[in-house]
C-alpha cells in the first residue's frame, strides 16, 4: 500500500488527484468545527469537556466525526446520504421502475444517483429539525450537561439552524462527489473515513489518561490484532470457476475463456452493523424522550443505555448475523447471475446451466455467509468488550463500525490507485 501512494506521487496527475484529496479532507474537517448559528460555542465545549458523548447519538456522532455533538454546518455529516443510499437501494427491491432503471446501466445509475440526491436534502431536513429539537432541552442531545446550548430560541434563529444544517449535508454531499470526480475516486467512503480517523488520536489518549500506560499499550497491541483480522477477512473470498464456451461467428472466435465469480467472505460489509444499531437505540430513544418512570421504561434504560450486559450483547449479535444474511439475499442475485452466464454462454464446471447453477451459487452463498456473519458479529461486540475490560466503550477506536469503515475504504483506495497506476503503465504498450 505504502509503495503504491509513494508511486502516485511520483506521476503528475496522480499527485495532483491525492493533493485535491487531502485538500477536500481538511475542508471538510474545517466545516465540522464551525458551530451553526445560534449555537453557543462555548456551552458546547463545556459539556464535551464533562458529559458522556457515548449516548444515543453515539453512532451518528461517529460518522460526523464528532460534529453532531457539536452542532457544527456540517453537524448531519454524511449520514443523510448514507441513509438515502440505503433506501434506494432496498427500493431497487421492492419498485419494478427502480429495478428497470438499474439494468439501463449508466444513464439507469444516474437517474437513481439523482434520486438519492432529492431523498438526502428531504432527510436533511427531517434530522435536523429533529436534532435542534432535541438541543433545545439542555441535558437531552449531551447526556450529563445542563448548559443552553441553543440560548436564543425563536422561530427565526431555529428556521436559519435548519436550513444551515441542511445547506451543510448538501455541501458534504458535493464534497464527496468532487473527490469521486476529480480525486482518487469513493469519495463519500473518504469523508466517512475522514471522521473517524479524526478521533482516533484523541480517543488513544483519552485511555491513557483515564487507565495509565499499561492498558494504553495493551490496547494498541489488540487494536493491530484487529486490524490483521479485518484485513485477512476482507481480503478473502470464494472463487467459483466460470467457463465460457468458445463461438465461431464468421471468421472469428470469441469466448473459451475461464474467469471466477468472486464471493467475499464479508459480502455485506459495514451495512449489517449500521442496521443493527440503529434498531437497538430505538428503545432508548423512546424511553428518553418518553421521560417515563414506568417499570418497561427502567428496564429499556438498564438494558439498553450503556450495553454492558448479556442481554444486549446477544441481542446486538442476532440482529447483525440476521441483518448480513438480509442484505447479501438483496445485494447478490443468484437467479440474475445464472440468467447472465447462460446468455452469454458461459457455465460453472461440473454443473448444468440453469435451476442447478441457481442453487449452487445459493449454496455457496449461504455457506460462506455463515461464517462472515459470525465474523461480522464479533468485531460488532469489541467495543462491548472494551468496556468491560477496559472501561473506555465510548473511547476504543479499534472496534465495530469504525475499524470496518477504516479498513475496508483504506483496502479500496490503495486498489483504485494500483489501477490508475496500471493503466498508465500500459500505455507505451498501447502505442
Amino acid at each position: 500500500m505504502l509503495q503504491a501512494f509513494s508511486k502516485a506521487f511520483k506521476t503528475p496527475d496522480l499527485r495532483v488527484k491525492i493533493i485535491f484529496t487531502l485538500a477536500i479532507m481538511a475542508l471538510f474537517r474545517f466545516g465540522s468545527i464551525v458551530p451553526t448559528p445560534g449555537v453557543s460555542y462555548e456551552a458546547v465545549q463545556r459539556c464535551l469537556a464533562v458529559a458522556d458523548t457515548g449516548g444515543l447519538f453515539g453512532l451518528i456522532n461517529l460518522f460526523s466525526g464528532g460534529a453532531l455533538l457539536q452542532l457544527s454546518i456540517f453537524a448531519l455529516g454524511i449520514m443523510p446520504y448514507i441513509t438515502a443510499s440505503i433506501i434506494v437501494q432496498l427500493l431497487t427491491v421492492v419498485i419494478p421502475r427502480f429495478e428497470a432503471l438499474k439494468k439501463e446501466g449508466a444513464s439507469g445509475t444516474a437517474k437513481l444517483t439523482q434520486y438519492t440526491r432529492y431523498l438526502t436534502i428531504g432527510l436533511a431536513i427531517l434530522q435536523s429539525t429533529g436534532l435542534i429539537a432535541v438541543a433545545r432541552t439542555p441535558g437531552r442531545l449531551i447526556q450529563g450537561c445542563n448548559e443552553q446550548i441553543i440560548p436564543v430560541q425563536s422561530w427565526n434563529i431555529l428556521f436559519v439552524m435548519v436550513i444551515v444544517m441542511t445547506a451543510g449535508t448538501s455541501v458534504v454531499m458535493w464534497l464527496g462527489e468532487l473527490i469521486t470526480d476529480r480525486g482518487v475516486g469513493n469519495g463519500m467512503s473518504i469523508l466517512i473515513f475522514t471522521s473517524i480517523a479524526a478521533a482516533f488520536p484523541g480517543q488513544l489518549w483519552s485511555i491513557r489518561l483515564t487507565n495509565g500506560w499499561v492498558p494504553f499499550f495493551a490496547v494498541i497491541g489488540i487494536g493491530l490484532l484487529i486490524v490483521a483480522l479485518v484485513v485477512l477477512v476482507e481480503q478473502s473470498q470464494r472463487r467459483i470457476p466460470v467457463q465460457y464456451a468458445k463461438r465461431q461467428i464468421g471468421r472469428r472466435s470469441y469466448g473459451g475463456t475461464s474467469t471466477y465469480i468472486p464471493i467475499k467472505v464479508n459480502q455485506a460489509g459495514v451495512i449489517p452493523v449500521i442496521f443493527a444499531s440503529s434498531l437497538l437505540y430505538i428503545p432508548s430513544l423512546v424511553a428518553s424522550f418518553s421521560g417515563s418512570t414506568a417499570p418497561w421504561a427502567v428496564w429499556i434504560n438498564n438494558n439498553f443505555t450503556l450495553g454492558d450486559n448479556a442481554f444486549y450483547v446477544t441481542a446486538y449479535a442476532l440482529l447483525v448475523i440476521f441483518f448480513c444474511y438480509f442484505y447479501v439475499a438483496i445485494s447478490f442475485n443468484p437467479e440474475e447471475v445464472a440468467e447472465n452466464m447462460r446468455k452469454y454462454g458461459g457455465f460453472i464446471p461440473g454443473i448444468r446451466a440453469g435451476r442447478p447453477t441457481v442453487e449452487y451459487l445459493q449454496y455457496v452463498l449461504s455457506r460462506i455467509t455463515a461464517p462472515g456473519s459470525v465474523y461480522l458479529a464479533f468485531v460488532a461486540i469489541i467495543p462491548i468488550i472494551a468496556l468491560i475490560l477496559f472501561n473506555a466503550s465510548a473511547n476504543f477506536p479499534f472496534g465495530g463500525t469504525s475499524i470496518l469503515i477504516i479498513v475496508g475504504v483504506g483496502l479500496d483506495t490503495a486498489k483504485q490507485i494500483e489501477s490508475q497506476l496500471q493503466q498508465r503503465s500500459y500505455e507505451g504498450f498501447l502505442r
